[in-house]
């Protein structure tokens, strides 16, 4: 079965190609906001918004006029890109999926702009990626792109770095059957239990970091306020920019770190069960926590679980969500006893009908693969 595939690459364009890439995300920002502007105002007139086809119809006329026709200058398709996003963001709007859209602004710490395969206009010719306008760029090609090409993703980060995204149709094979069902508990203090015992070590990335970006966040506030007092605009404010880009270097290095840990256990734990069972945790709410909430960002739970979600699909293996209210931590893997509410200081407790002696953690992944296996059975 055909599937879609993202592949990831660093970029290193030259000077006139960072140029031309700044001033595409440019005009997509600017297409957004001004039909978005658009849009709104004709609903506060008329009760009716616009649509796609309507603001696609636009966009050409605004390249004949004096004070737009810098928009020629960019990859057209990009800017065709930047509507349908808008269209799509008031579609889920109206379907509420999302909130309203709002403004896009260049102070957004990601940049980035989409283009779609036209004619062979987005190919790879060795160590060399050709992009639309933009030419031919060289990129760090660390793997090989298999399937056909649909559309690209040219994105600046704050650090400075210029990366692709890359979407692919391609055909993804299964991973052989292991006939094997986990159950899993995700924690702080372990990052997973599984239900054979196994305990994932929770690597804490942005504590370790933390020492370190405290440091360098006060030495950016510092510059901040000295470019304040001297009457200088940030955006021209040469040290403020140099540390700006310092500290986002750190903040990129604790994100790799971590999406390579969730990329490799999520991987791994796909590879080696048919059937993963978890809790379908509300982290949004847990994050209110503010005594974890800290604790609870760096571990990036959701990522994790909607990493295992795509590559179960991709690899045919299944996914068994249980309710977030199920009691998996309260009740006797071994007897079904179930006890009163335990307090999260209490990490070992004892059934008082069975006798059996509990790890918190581990007694809570063999309940949610047993809850997981029984919902399974149902449908």
């Amino acid at each position: 079965m055909l599937k879609l595939k993202a592949y990831k690459f660093r970029i290193y364009p030259n000077r006139n190609q960072e140029e031309l890439i700044a001033k595409t995300i440019g005009c997509a920002r600017f297409v957004y906001n001004h039909f978005l502007h658009r849009w709104n105002t004709t609903y506060s007139e008329t009760g009716k918004g616009l649509s796609y086809n309507q603001c696609s119809a636009m966009l050409p006329k605004m390249k004949r006029v004096e004070e737009t026709e810098w928009l020629k200058e960019v990859d057209s398709i990009a800017l065709q890109s930047s509507l349908k996003n808008l269209a799509d963001s008031f579609s889920r709007f109206f379907k509420k999926q999302n909130e309203r859209p709002r403004f896009k602004s260049k102070m957004h710490p990601v940049q980035s702009y989409t283009t779609k395969q036209v004619n062979q206009n987005i190919s790879i010719d060795g160590n060399l990626l050709k992009l639309p306008k933009i030419g031919h760029v060289p990129f760090a090609k660390s793997r090989k792109l298999r399937g056909r090409i649909l559309r690209a993703t040219i994105r600046k980060n704050p650090s400075g770095k210029y990366f692709v995204s890359i979407l692919c149709e391609e055909k993804i094979h299964d991973f052989p059957k292991t006939e094997s069902a986990i159950g899993i508990d995700l924690g702080i203090l372990d990052f997973a239990v599984l239900s054979d015992g196994q305990k994932v070590d929770n690597d804490r990335f942005t504590s370790k970091m933390e020492k370190k970006l405290k440091r360098e966040q006060r030495k950016l506030s510092r510059r901040a306020l000295l470019a304040k007092k001297r009457g200088i605009n940030l955006f021209e404010a040469k040290n403020y920019q140099k540390q700006k880009r310092k500290v986002a270097r750190l903040h990129e290095k604790v994100m790799n770190q971590r999406t390579d840990f969730l990329n490799k256990l999520s991987t791994d734990i796909i590879k080696s069960h048919d059937i993963i069972c978890i809790e379908d945790l509300h982290t949004k709410g847990m994050l209110k926590k503010r005594k974890l909430a800290k604790s609870i960002s760096d571990v990036s739970w959701s990522s994790f679980v909607s990493k295992l979600q795509y590559k179960a699909e991709w690899y045919g293996k299944t996914i068994v969500k249980i309710d977030r209210w199920y009691p998996s931590s309260q009740i006797c893997s071994e007897c079904g006893h179930q006890n009163t509410k335990i307090a999260l200081s209490i990490r070992e407790w004892m059934c008082i009908t069975c006798h059996t002696n509990h790890d918190r953690d581990i007694n809570a992944s063999k309940n949610i693969l047993v809850e997981g296996l029984r919902k399974l059975s149902l449908t």
